[in-house]
C-alpha cells in the first residue's frame, strides 16, 4: 500500500495533468453545437469538387434568413391592428345625457313638443357621434391607416378616420344642428355634450400583439422540397444560387437526423477524441520543446484555461448573435502567450484553438484561414508590450489583416461590391479594440496565476523602488556593483537571444540580502577595519553564503516574482567561498569543504548563467592592479573555465558557443569600465 501511495506521489504532476486534459476536452465538448458534422465542405462561389451529389433522403427547402425576415415584415405591414369599443362607456355616456339634458334645456322658453324634438335630435346626434366610438385624446394615427374595431365581441374592419376624435366633435355638433335648423342651440349642446362625452375606444395591444404572432407563426421556414435520388450539384459545377441553398437545407437536415438518441453517444465519442487529440498535441509540444513549462503545472493550467475561455466566449457569440462573431478579439490569445512565454507557443496554441472553434463557428474555411493570418501577424508584430506604443501599433496591424483578407474574400464569393456589408469592417475596428484590453488582462493573470510579464519587470528596475532604494542607503557599495552587474548581464542576453529584461532585473536584486551585514562585504567597507578579521573563517563563510538565504527571505517578504528569486536562489551555484576555505585549510587540515560551500542549487536556464558569470567577473575584477588587454582576457576565462569545471552550468540551457559570446560581451564591457585604450608607441 505504501508503494503504491509512493507512486501515486511521484507521478502526481501527470495525473494532474491527465485530469486537467479530460476535464478540458469534456467541457469544450458540452460546448459543441448539438448536431452532427455535413461530410461535405462547400464555400458559396467555389466550383464542387466532390463526385455528383444525389439527395439521400427526402427534404425540405429551408428559406434564407433574409427571406423569413422579409416575409415577416410584410405581415407587420399588412398588418390591421386592434382596438377596443366600450360599449358600458357609451351606455353610460347616454344616462348623462337623459339626466343633464333637462338642466341645460329647462329654462328655454319653447313648447314641450320643441323641447322633445330638441331631445329627439341630440340622442340622434350622441348616436351618430358614438357610431364607431370616441377616440381618446392626443392618439395619433394615420386616417387612412384600416384598423379592426372589436365592438361586443364582433370584429370589423374600418378607417381610422371613422372614429370619433376630440377635436372634431365641434364641427360634427355644427353640421348636424344646422342640417337639421337648429343651429340657435349650437351652445347648449356644446355644453352639455361636452359634458357627457367619454372616449371609449383604445388600442387593444394585448390583442393585437397576440394576433401578430399568430399571424407570424403561420410563415413556413421551408419553400418546395427536394426528393430522394434528385441531383444537388454536379462535380464541376459552382455552388452558388438555389444550389447553395439546398445544399444548406441538406446539411441543416443531416445534422438534425443524424444527432438523434441512437447516435447520440457516437457523435459525442468522435468529438471527444477529436478534441483530447488536440490537446494530447499540445502537452506533446510542451513536454518536448517547453520541459519548462510542461513540469509546471501552473503554467500549464494556465495555457489550458485560455484556451477553454475563447472557446466558451466564441461559442457564446455564435449561439446568441453569430453577426458578432467577428467582434471576439481571439487574437489576444497569442498575444498574452507571447507576453508571458514566447512567440512559438503563442502561435502554436492559437492555431490548435482556431481548429477547435472549426467544430463551432459557420463559413470555418474562412473563419480558420482569417484568424490563422491574424495570428501570424500577432506574433510577428507585437514585441515589447511595456512599450504602449508598441500595442496600439500591432493592434492596428492585426486589424488591417483582418480587413485586407475579409475583403479578398468576398470580392472572390461575390465577384462584385455591391452588396458588401460595411457594418462587418466595423466589427473588426471592435475587434481590435477589444485585443487592447490585453493589457489589463496581463496583470490580472500575473496576479491570478503568479507569472511575470516585461511590464512587471520594467517597474522593477525603477532603482526609486523601496527596495533596492533600501539597498542603495544601506550597501551602497553592493548597490553599484548590482548595477555593473545588470548592465554587463543584459548586454550578454542580448547577444544570445536571451531574456535581457529579467536578467537585468535580477541582476538588481541579486545581492538584497547584503542588506543585513553590509560591512562584511568589502565593496561596502569604507575603512580598512574588517570585521572578518575577528571572526573564525567558519563563521565569516557563514554570513558571506548566508546572503543568499536572506535574499531569498526579503524578497518573498517584498513580493518579488518566484522567477527573480530563483536568480537569488542560484547566482553563486554550489561554488564554494573559497578565500575563507583556504585560510581555514591554513589553519586545520581536516577542514569539510561543505561547511564552505553555498546551498545552490546550480543555474537551470540561460539566464541564470548569464547572471552567476557576470557576478563573479565583475566582483573579482575590482582585485585588478592595473588591467590590460590581455590581463583582462586571460582574467575573464579564468573566472568562467571554473564555474565549468564544477559543473555550474550542467543545468543549464547554455551551449558552449554561447558561454563563448557571454564571455567575449564581458571582456568588452570590463575593458570600458576601465576605460582602457590603444598604448600609442611614444
Amino acid at each position: 500500500m505504501r508503494k503504491k501511495l509512493d507512486k501515486l506521489y511521484r507521478n502526481q504532476s501527470l495525473i494532474y495533468k491527465v485530469f486537467l486534459l479530460a476535464i478540458t476536452t469534456f467541457l469544450v465538448v458540452y460546448l459543441f453545437p448539438k448536431g452532427g458534422k455535413f461530410k461535405y465542405d462547400f464555400q458559396k462561389g467555389k466550383v464542387w469538387q466532390e463526385e455528383t451529389l444525389y439527395a439521400p433522403f427526402d427534404f425540405a427547402i429551408q428559406k434564407t434568413e433574409e427571406e423569413i425576415l422579409r416575409e415577416q415584415q410584410e405581415v407587420k405591414d399588412n398588418f390591421i391592428e386592434y382596438f377596443h369599443y366600450d360599449t358600458e362607456i357609451f351606455n353610460s355616456v347616454k344616462l348623462k345625457f337623459d339626466e343633464n339634458f333637462p338642466v341645460f334645456f329647462s329654462n328655454l322658453d319653447i313648447s314641450n313638443n320643441r323641447l322633445k324634438t330638441l331631445r329627439f335630435y341630440g340622442d340622434q346626434l350622441l348616436d351618430k357621434i358614438y357610431e364607431y366610438g370616441v377616440v381618446e385624446e392626443g392618439v395619433n394615427y394615420n386616417n387612412e391607416k384600416r384598423i379592426n374595431l372589436v365592438i361586443d365581441n364582433e370584429e370589423r374592419t374600418i378607417l381610422f378616420d371613422n372614429i370619433t376624435q376630440f377635436n372634431e366633435i365641434k364641427t360634427i355638433i355644427n353640421d348636424y344642428l344646422e342640417d337639421k335648423n337648429i343651429s340657435q342651440y349650437s351652445n347648449k349642446f356644446y355644453n352639455l355634450f361636452f359634458d357627457v362625452i367619454r372616449p371609449n375606444v383604445s388600442a387593444d395591444e394585448e390583442l393585437t400583439k397576440r394576433t401578430l404572432e399568430q399571424e407570424l407563426s403561420k410563415i413556413t421556414t421551408t419553400r418546395g422540397n427536394v426528393e430522394v435520388g434528385k441531383r444537388i450539384v454536379a462535380k464541376g459545377e459552382v455552388v452558388e444560387g438555389e444550389k447553395f441553398e439546398i445544399l444548406n437545407s441538406l446539411r441543416k437536415e443531416y445534422q438534425s437526423q443524424l444527432w438523434s438518441d441512437k447516435n447520440y453517444l457516437l457523435i459525442v465519442f468522435g468529438y471527444s477524441v477529436l478534441v483530447a487529440l488536440a490537446f494530447l498535441m499540445l502537452m506533446l509540444f510542451l513536454q518536448k520543446f517547453r520541459p519548462a513549462i510542461f513540469e509546471n503545472n501552473n503554467k500549464v493550467t494556465f495555457i489550458f484555461f485560455n484556451v477553454f475561455v475563447m472557446i466558451l466566449v466564441t461559442t457564446f457569440v455564435v449561439k446568441y448573435n453569430v453577426k458578432f462573431l467577428y467582434v471576439v478579439p481571439l487574437c489576444i490569445l497569442p498575444l498574452i502567450l507571447k507576453t508571458f512565454f514566447d512567440p512559438r507557443l503563442g502561435f502554436f496554441i492559437h492555431v490548435l484553438t482556431v481548429l477547435l472553434l472549426g467544430f463551432i463557428v459557420p463559413n470555418s474555411f474562412e473563419y480558420v484561414y482569417l484568424q490563422i493570418i491574424a495570428g501570424i501577424v500577432t506574433t510577428q508584430t507585437i514585441s515589447e508590450l511595456h512599450k504602449r506604443a508598441n500595442l496600439f501599433i500591432s493592434v492596428g496591424q492585426i486589424t488591417t489583416a483582418y480587413i485586407v483578407v475579409y475583403f479578398s474574400f468576398y470580392i472572390t464569393y461575390e465577384g462584385s461590391l455591391e452588396n458588401m456589408n460595411l457594418l462587418t469592417f466595423g466589427m473588426f475596428i471592435l475587434n481590435g479594440l477589444a485585443t487592447l484590453s490585453a493589457l489589463p488582462l496581463v496583470y490580472i493573470y500575473e496576479k491570478v496565476f503568479g507569472l511575470v510579464s516585461d511590464v512587471s519587470l520594467l517597474e522593477l528596475t525603477d532603482t526609486n523602488s523601496r527596495l533596492l532604494k533600501q539597498l542603495s542607503d544601506k550597501a551602497p557599495g553592493t548597490f553599484h556593483h548590482s548595477l555593473q552587474v545588470a548592465n554587463i548581464a543584459e548586454a550578454a542576453a542580448n547577444e544570445i537571444g536571451a531574456n535581457s529584461m529579467l536578467v537585468r532585473v535580477a541582476a538588481l536584486y541579486h545581492d538584497i540580502g547584503k542588506m543585513n551585514n553590509p560591512t562584511y562585504f568589502t565593496e561596502n567597507q569604507t575603512t580598512s577595519v574588517n570585521p572578518h578579521n575577528d571572526l573564525d573563517p567558519k563563521e565569516s563563510a557563514k554570513i558571506i553564503i548566508n546572503h543568499v538565504i536572506e535574499g531569498i527571505e526579503m524578497a518573498k517578504k517584498n513580493n518579488l516574482p518566484d522567477r527573480i528569486i530563483d536568480f537569488i536562489r542560484t547566482h553563486h551555484g554550489t561554488s564554494v567561498v573559497y578565500y575563507f576555505y583556504k585560510k581555514e585549510e591554513s589553519m586545520n587540515e581536516n577542514v569539510n569543504v561543505e561547511d564552505f560551500r553555498y546551498p545552490g542549487p546550480t543555474p537551470f536556464s540561460k539566464e541564470t548563467a548569464i547572471l552567476m558569470m557576470a557576478d563573479a567577473v565583475e566582483a573579482a575584477s575590482k582585485s585588478l592592479k592595473n588591467p590590460t588587454f590581455p590581463i583582462i582576457d586571460s582574467f575573464v576565462d579564468k573566472i568562467v573555465g571554473k564555474q565549468m569545471d564544477e559543473g555550474q552550468f550542467l543545468n543549464a540551457n547554455i551551449t558552449f558557443k554561447e558561454i563563448q559570446i557571454v564571455k567575449k560581451v564581458m571582456k568588452k564591457k570590463l575593458t570600458n569600465i576601465y576605460h582602457l585604450r590603444v598604448e600609442y608607441p611614444e
